[in-house]
């Protein structure tokens, strides 16, 4: 019972922070179930499968609150939900030995792009309503997808970024869309795990303790995401993502790490979190002042009393 609540408040968390980013609520929950010993395609399928509920969830309050544009979705999702399945079979295929340690690479890999980004560039804006092009969604989607299932996570780390950097679609929309195209990519994971690992391949108490704690905090982050400073939660999540793969590595049979070095990389590690944290709250400041510290327009001629 104890791992079911922790469960359902990992699944909260990790809503909350994908709702509010567009990101990290596959990466943040298959870390979890690493952490605590599932094994990496058990653990990809049952976060999978609560993310079914979760981003039907999540996409139905985002389209509430008018944050999504269904072109993006089909043409993003469609492509998504191919190389999920795709990614699916492929780890369901590979053994324990070689696949944990495999996943922690990509979680680390996107744990770094994570924090990373948030901290050094924010959410860029660009060139908004240029419309975004078929022959960019769909490579994007299709790769995204296939992270997606074999690393656990991936879908948000790869498309929101992207998409947001392209400056076409406004960041809301970016993240709205980018949740609800991850409905079509879970359930084509899912049935990927399904057909390769068969149905005790997948822990369902589990899947459902972390969907209940997601569809607690869809709705609320999907009102979040005009108000929360992404770019601190961004560093924040990436840290996080960071420091338990990192854990996972250095204890692999790959590397086997002494007590000591291993010590002295989770040093480093949480003195670059902190100062990525640092940054990333001052960069928010800033820009918060200098927002406020803007004129008004002038008053028309004509209009005064």
């Amino acid at each position: 019972m104890r791992t079911l609540i922790l469960l359902a408040l990992a699944g909260l968390g990790a809503q909350l922070v994908d709702g509010s980013l567009g990101m990290a609520y596959g990466v943040t929950s298959t870390t979890l179930l690493l952490a605590v010993g599932t094994n990496p395609a058990a653990a990809s399928a049952t976060v999978h499968l609560a993310e079914i509920g979760t981003t039907l969830a999540s996409g139905f309050a985002h389209w509430r609150f008018g944050n999504v544009d269904w072109r993006v979705v089909v043409k993003i999702g469609v492509p998504g939900a191919v190389g999920a399945f795709a990614g699916a079979t492929v780890l369901s295929r590979l053994s324990t030995e070689v696949a944990e340690p495999v996943m922690s690479l990509i979680l680390l890999g996107l744990g770094l792009y994570v924090l990373g980004r948030f901290t050094l560039v924010g959410l860029p804006t660009g060139s908004l309503g240029k419309p975004l092009r078929k022959r960019f969604l769909s490579p994007l989607g299709l790769v995204g997808g296939f992270l997606d299932a074999t690393g656990g996570g991936g879908w948000g780390p790869v498309g929101t970024p992207a998409i947001l950097a392209s400056g076409r679609l406004e960041p809301r929309k970016v993240i709205g869309s980018i949740d609800t195209s991850e409905f079509l990519v879970s359930v084509a994971a899912s049935a990927g795990f399904l057909l390769g690992l068969g149905s005790e391949g997948v822990n369902v108490a589990w899947a459902l303790a972390l969907l209940a704690g997601g569809l607690i905090a869809a709705p609320i982050a999907a009102w979040l995401v005009r108000h929360v400073p992404p770019r601190v939660l961004g560093s924040a999540v990436g840290g996080i993502i960071v420091l338990t793969n990192v854990r996972t590595l250095l204890g692999s049979d790959w590397i086997g790490a002494g007590d000591g070095t291993k010590w002295a990389v989770y040093a480093l590690v949480y003195l670059a979190w902190a100062a990525a944290l640092a940054h990333s709250v001052r960069a928010h400041l800033r820009l918060r002042a200098e927002s406020a510290a803007e004129p008004e327009p002038a008053v028309e001629a004509g209009t005064r009393a």
